[in-house]
């Protein structure tokens, strides 16, 4: 027979615990619909992606500089040999038009002289090794065919180095372009991205970099003496630089990008250091500890050598960081790069 028992009696004590407890979910639930939302993930993502570009633009823009540095120096060995070889051709002209006027009037007056056979010879240098009658010819005229001779042998060096560096010069260009179209490609993609956000988004971004613009002008640089009085004046120049703008290749004086902004305010104190981050790097002093900076001395960041500022005193850097900052002055723990070392110049 089936055996028929009496339903379980439920504990009423159970049901008290399990209707509070439901109610408080509902409650936590309800608490959390309408409290502010939690970040969301793909916005800090974005926000990451976009400071990643930045950064390699800033490190892709001190390359550009470099090769554009190398590529005025071609410009300006190019323009000298082709100025000194129109020069020389001017000077071998001359030459020629005097020679020229002795050997017409020796042919009127019945021959040419071995010597100006020597020179109007389509291969005058064999001509040369070779014709005992040179001998002949006068001193002078001798001298005067061996100075066309020898300029013309000039020239035609000088007209070749011209033509390699030229070379090298299309080649480097081309290296430019790239490295441009590289920058410009690395904006465009943070600029498609931050296009991805929000007004509100994008605002509230902008206004991030508003404020540390705005904080800028409230650093304290402390008292702290300045490394020398060449960079007390190149820090003097930079420090009236806060405000201006980041631009990738710009060195002022109205907008600039890091190392445009520490070889424009060393200019300013009669001191020429390097166009590049990197190249900044290896001039003056070597300052390996933090604590043993002083004003004006240069900051050399990140592990690439890609950016460059001035130390400000105080634990502060004043650098023109990155596209969309501006010159400003900036906690260097706060930075996010690593400080490598520092230069002291003058």
């Amino acid at each position: 027979m089936a055996s028929h028992r009496r339903p379980k009696q439920t504990n009423p004590r159970s049901t008290a615990v399990l209707t509070a407890t439901a109610a408080a979910a509902v409650a936590l639930s309800t608490q959390s619909a309408s409290a502010d939302p939690l970040p969301d993930p793909t916005k800090k993502g974005v926000q990451a992606q976009v400071d990643r570009l930045y950064e390699q633009a800033t490190q892709a823009t001190e390359k550009y500089n470099g090769i554009k540095e190398k590529a005025d120096a071609l410009k300006k060995q190019v323009a000298s040999l082709q100025d000194s070889a129109a020069r020389k051709q001017g000077e071998l002209n001359e030459l020629r038009d005097r020679i020229g006027t002795v050997a017409a009037g020796q042919y009127r007056s019945g021959g040419l002289d071995p010597a100006l056979q020597l020179f109007l010879s389509e291969d005058p240098d064999t001509y040369l090794a070779k014709a005992s009658a040179l001998d002949r010819a006068g001193d002078r005229q001798t001298a005067t065919l061996q100075q066309f001779l020898s300029q013309q042998r000039a020239l035609r060096q000088q007209r070749g180095e011209a033509a390699e560096k030229l070379g090298d010069l299309d080649a480097v260009q081309r290296e430019l372009g790239r490295r441009k179209g590289e920058i410009q490609g690395k904006l465009r993609e943070a600029q498609r991205l931050l296009n991805t956000l929000s007004a509100k988004e994008r605002a509230r971004i902008a206004e991030g970099e508003a404020r540390a613009n705005r904080a800028s002008a409230r650093v304290d640089l402390g008292n702290e003496a300045s490394a020398s009085q060449r960079a007390a004046a190149a820090f003097a120049a930079a420090k009236s630089r806060v405000g201006m703008p980041y631009v990738w290749g710009a060195s002022g004086p109205m907008s600039f990008d890091c190392s445009g902004l520490t070889s424009w305010a060393f200019r300013q104190a009669d001191v020429s250091i390097p166009r590049t981050s990197q190249a900044q790097a290896g001039v003056g002093t070597r300052i390996n500890s933090l604590s043993a900076l002083r004003p004006g001395d240069l900051i050399i960041m990140r592990t690439d050598l890609s950016h460059v500022g001035f130390y400000a005193g105080n634990g502060q850097i004043l650098h023109s960081p990155k596209p969309g900052a501006q010159v400003r002055y900036e906690s260097i723990a706060r930075s996010g790069m690593p400080f490598m070392w520092g230069v002291r110049i003058g």
